[in-house]
């Protein structure tokens, strides 16, 4: 589904992917943990086109979208993105938050995008809250909100960027039983997190990221409960305590 090969991104002086490799395979979860500044939204960014990659090659189904060439709107449309924040506009509904990119972008018909809308908000339990504005739902409804609207596309891949860590922590589990859902159902997912407990339950591979590079990566078994290198149990103790 996605590969990237020696992946190289600097913002002036600073060097934050420095060849960095990671392959996704179709249907799997690859959970992305390590320090801040280790490059875990660079990558997503880069992944999404966000950013302009300085060297080094990123395939998605088997289409390098790193050429100059390709149309990048084209690309973004086969992929869900979820940030941190939730992006959502404070004018307009829910129902009309999740309907803009169908019409706007996809040309869906506006019947049509408001009936996917509709059930995809059903489907992260927000359906009754079609109506509302942003500023009326909890933290944890508008990060669901957002999660429909990346979903009502019907992306290939989702990246989620720290999806949960604005979140008071009892609103965090409901959008992590999201996910859990999402994962049982097949959709390939790249996220970053700094929930570990999360990580373990719903990662296919754990990657840590350390200085740019992905320094260890495996199954959440091994990485998070016995890890080989001493960098990735150094952060984990830190994680805990």
């Amino acid at each position: 589904m996605l590969q990237l090969e020696g992946v190289r991104k600097s913002f002036g002086d600073t060097e934050v992917l420095r060849g960095l490799d990671l392959t996704v395979r179709e249907g799997q979860v690859v959970v992305l943990i390590g320090a801040s500044g280790s490059g875990k939204s660079t990558l997503l960014r880069c992944v999404n086109l966000l950013e302009v990659v300085d060297d080094g090659r990123i395939t998605l189904e088997g289409e390098d979208v790193t050429d100059p060439r390709v149309d990048a709107d084209a690309v973004r449309a086969r992929m869900g993105v979820v940030f941190q924040a939730y992006n959502l506009f404070p004018h307009l509904t829910v129902l009309e938050n999740t309907t803009l990119a169908p019409v706007r972008v996809h040309k869906v018909p506006k019947a049509e995008a408001r009936e996917r809308a509709m059930a995809m908000l059903e489907r992260v339990g927000l359906a009754e809250k079609a109506s509302a504005r942003p500023d009326d739902l909890s933290g944890g409804q508008q990060q669901r909100v957002a999660i429909a609207r990346a979903l009502v596309n019907q992306p290939r891949l989702m990246l989620l960027d720290e999806v949960t860590s604005a979140l008071d922590p009892e609103l965090v589990g409901e959008v992590l039983d999201l996910l859990r859902e999402l994962k049982d159902e097949g959709m390939t997912m790249v996220l970053n997190t700094h929930e570990i407990g999360f990580a373990r339950q719903v990662a296919d591979t754990v990657c840590f990221l350390h200085g740019g590079v992905v320094h260890e990566e495996g199954p959440p078994e091994q990485v998070l409960g016995d890890p080989r290198e001493e960098r990735t149990r150094r952060f984990l103790s830190r994680v805990h305590a």
